[in-house]
């Protein structure tokens, strides 16, 4: 039996090589529509589809290798006795290695203005079935989706006249995966176009960026994926100088960045271990850094430093008096960047996009929680003072800044705020009171005057009992306790302003 080929690829790269080297090794090629054209055009051996199965291309090529002499020759089992009739009894040749990679269904959808019918139109039938046939039979057919396995399979069939069965084997498991990452796009193109959140299943096409040297610690092995129809944020930002970024770098970029989108003006945020330990708004954002810095000058030490603005080359020089793992920001001057890059291994981030994913994922053993992200809006007009005492206008902005800014704090979560800017913040403790406590402790004399925000509701008036004792003056939280009114009433007592915003914010 002659040994064939069938090949058919969107993607071109290095096909005319390939094939010729199966000329060389004895191998007859079998192909469709553009793929036979620039094989055949670059003198290439080869044989059109329709010529094996006696059957014309039809339907503007919806239809061309769905044909039981296609199937038949990559399906059969060459052990079978059965099957070696049947392939005899239909005058069917086995095909040997099946070469494909599918429509370009994710190149079309993220085209700009692209319509369903150009989508529908970019969805491979006979391509898949090809592919998951070849993998199928992978005991004696080689199946590629991926250029870069061509010269693996050259190199073994001149050595051993055949791939090896742990060749096969693999390349098989990679086309599964090429075919089911191919289903999860279009399964979530089509998810989305009926606006359907929750479906009754669920996938997700993610594509690796990078390999990390290990995960959040050195014993993990780790990687980073993205998502290639909707690439946001950290997945999509450009790196423009310093080290490989590992795990835990992403896990806090990303973090530093979710934070920044809460503020249209000039914002600095700085993160330690997915925590903010500093943020502000200003006119500038030399400004905000300055109240970032002076927010918990410790803490920032081996942080993460993120930016809402063109970073300036002022800024840069008070970043470079301390040492960062990384700064972000949507853009550079020049002079910011080579001021920066004196910082050998500072990782320096240009944000992209600033939009955002619009569900949130969380892994527990044995399946996933998915859910909507929590992003929505504080409307002024809906907050409630629940208080004899309302809060000043400064008061005012300055509670619904903490607000924003809890709302990314580990729960139990308490921020003090002035002035547009973090003095204290209490951090993923078990009850309210303790993280109370650890933020009135980092801010200090500081406390003095400032606003506080929480995270959830007050059980019990002990939190209003010790911002009275800081001289805290006003606080904003979601209320909704049976016990608010103990709250109130303490507030009232100690002459604190206090409003419920009726949400919460809640993070685990």
């Amino acid at each position: 039996m002659n040994k064939r080929a069938l090949i058919s690829v969107s993607k071109k790269d290095g096909i005319v090589v390939f094939a010729k080297k199966l000329n060389e090794l004895g191998y007859e090629i079998i192909s469709t529509g553009g793929t036979y054209n620039i094989l055949k055009e670059n003198d290439v051996n080869v044989v059109k589809v329709s010529d094996i199965t006696g059957f014309p291309e039809i339907m503007d090529g919806r239809v061309k290798t769905l044909h039981p002499k296609i199937h038949g020759g990559i399906l059969a089992i060459r052990e079978n006795e059965e099957h070696l009739k049947a392939l005899k009894e239909n005058n069917i040749e086995p095909i040997d290695i099946v070469v494909i990679n599918l429509y370009p269904f994710k190149e079309t959808i993220k085209k700009e203005n692209v319509t369903l019918e150009e989508a529908i139109e970019n969805i491979d039938i006979g391509g898949p079935s090809m592919i998951r046939a070849a993998a199928k039979n992978y005991k004696y057919v080689t199946v590629l989706v991926d250029p870069a396995d061509y010269n693996i399979v050259i190199d073994e069939i001149k050595e051993y006249s055949k791939t090896s069965y742990n060749t096969r084997f693999y390349l098989a498991t990679k086309a599964f995966g090429h075919t089911a990452y191919y289903d999860s796009m279009i399964h979530s193109y089509f998810i989305d176009k009926n606006n359907i959140h929750f479906p009754e299943t669920i996938t997700f096409a993610y594509e690796k960026i990078q390999d990390l040297r290990y995960g959040e610690n050195p014993h993990q092995k780790a990687a980073f994926y993205k998502n290639p129809l909707k690439a946001y944020g950290i997945s999509d930002c450009e790196q423009l100088h310093g080290k490989e970024l590992s795990f835990n770098n992403i896990n806090d970029a990303n973090a530093a960045i979710e934070i920044l989108r809460e503020f249209k003006e000039p914002a600095a945020v700085a993160v330690k271990h997915t925590n903010p330990c500093g943020v502000a708004c200003s006119n500038n954002i030399y400004d905000a850094y300055i109240k970032v810095y002076e927010s918990d000058p410790v803490s920032i030490f081996g942080g993460i430093v993120a930016f809402n603005r063109k970073l300036d080359v002022n800024t840069a020089n008070e970043l470079v008096k301390i040492f960062l793992e990384i700064v972000i920001a949507p853009d550079f001057d020049e002079e910011a960047l080579e001021v920066l890059r004196k910082k050998k291994n500072l990782r320096i981030l240009k944000l992209k996009d600033e939009t955002y994913e619009e569900i949130d994922i969380k892994k527990v053993e044995g399946g996933i929680l998915v859910q909507e992200k929590d992003i929505i809006d504080l409307y002024e007009d809906k907050l409630k003072v629940v208080t004899e005492k309302a809060p000043t206008k400064e008061q005012f902005k300055d509670l619904v800044f903490a607000f924003k800014v809890v709302k990314h704090v580990k729960s139990n979560a308490i921020v003090l705020a002035k002035d547009n800017a973090t003095v204290g913040i209490g951090v993923g403790q078990v009850n309210r009171i303790w993280a109370t406590e650890q933020a009135i402790k980092q801010a200090g004399d500081r406390a003095k005057g400032c606003v506080l925000a929480s995270d959830a509701f007050f059980p019990f008036p002990d939190v209003v009992e010790a911002a009275a004792k800081a001289k805290i003056e006003a606080i904003i939280q979601p209320g909704g306790s049976q016990n608010d009114n103990l709250s109130i009433e303490a507030a009232d007592k100690y002459n604190i302003a206090m409003i419920f915003t009726g949400i919460r914010h809640f993070k685990h």
